[in-house]
């Protein structure tokens, strides 16, 4: 069945003092069999009060999405001393000795806001960050340029491959917007052919490889920037409509499985979903952003692929795979494992 169920169940919860815990009828389902976490923008030194209901949904997998820390530092032992304050964390410590971590960055981990290709620390951050990992010395990212990684995860009822890429190291130069009527139209896009590239040259050439795989069942592309909401005037790939156009392209003539797309860096949460002429399944961005921060009385951007609310409130999101029925249960959670709303998709 080639159908969308939109919003299974929604919750949304006007204030801290109204929440409760709810457990989700998804997770109950035998089928699911495969559980990832995917959340961003962690300010290090914030409260932090995510991790424990992190821990509770029993990860398979995390997936740091990038702003894993606030190191806007061309100082490489500053970024690394805040990034020794994530492990410092006992809990950050329970989820890496029980759970699988992968991750790719954005900006104020990268190094500085808004930052692309011209930021002369990118090949000293990127050591930092897989120090972070603690990736050893002869690992293959360690001499690549940008961080952009593949793995595949693996269980008796079926695989999910997840694509991380690297918006940063690559990126040509954002189009400031030169009359911004507010603080919320900061960039506009470059015209067609202009802007330069998002992933660079060899890293599309990578992606296009990775696609080619269609031993998995489920394909999880990982972009630190929204990709399907276009509207609001900060960093995203719309930014770029070559690079937008170029990507659908490459999705359409994929051989990979379901394909999905997790993003961040927003301070909300949302899903979007888009029907893509060419692609036999609408296409899901699911944006989690605000482990630590949001701006809660600010505006929702405007997104014409916005299923649901979303919200502003503190967030990581959960996705249930069930391999036997190919659906995919995407959940935005929050304090005291708050369930914002639950988007389900059949594929």
């Amino acid at each position: 069945m080639k159908n969308t169920l939109f919003l299974l169940s929604i919750l949304v919860l006007a204030s801290c003092k109204e929440t409760k815990q709810v457990v989700s009828s998804e997770k109950k389902n035998e089928n699911v069999s495969f559980t990832m976490v995917f959340a961003s923008c962690s300010d290090q030194d914030r409260e932090q009060p995510l991790w424990k209901p992190v821990i509770s949904t029993n990860p398979d997998v995390f997936i740091w999405g990038g702003d894993n820390v606030y190191s806007d530092t061309d100082d490489m032992e500053k970024m690394a001393s805040d990034y020794d304050k994530v492990w410092a964390n006992k809990e950050y410590q329970t989820i890496a000795e029980n759970t699988d971590i992968i991750a790719t960055w954005d900006d104020h981990d990268y190094g500085k806001n808004d930052a692309g290709k011209e930021w002369h620390k990118k090949k000293e951050a990127q050591q930092v960050f897989l120090d972070f990992l603690k990736l050893p010395k002869d690992d293959p990212r360690r001499k690549r340029e940008g961080v952009y990684h593949s793995q595949t995860f693996t269980t008796d009822s079926g695989s999910v491959k997840v694509i991380l890429l690297d918006t940063r190291y690559f990126r040509g130069p954002l189009k400031v917007n030169p009359n911004p009527e507010n603080e919320y139209e900061r960039y506009i896009p470059w015209q067609e052919g202009e802007g330069g590239s998002v992933l660079g040259e060899e890293q599309w050439r990578w992606f296009e490889n990775e696609l080619k795989d269609d031993t998995a069942n489920f394909t999880v592309i990982v972009s630190s920037i929204q990709f399907l909401s276009d509207q609001h005037g900060f960093e995203k790939w719309a930014n770029h409509p070559s690079e937008v156009k170029k990507m659908y392209s490459v999705l359409k003539g994929a051989k990979a499985n379901n394909i999905l797309i997790l993003s961040g860096d927003r301070h909300h949460a949302e899903v979007s979903v888009k029907e893509v002429t060419g692609l036999e399944d609408p296409l899901v961005d699911f944006t989690s952003s605000g482990l630590t921060h949001t701006w809660p009385g600010t505006p929702m951007d405007n997104n014409p692929y916005r299923v649901g609310e979303g919200t502003k409130q503190l967030n990581f999101g959960v996705l249930y795979f069930d391999f036997a029925n190919e659906k995919v249960s995407y959940q935005i959670r929050g304090e005291n494992n708050v369930l914002y709303e639950e988007f389900v998709q059949q594929y």
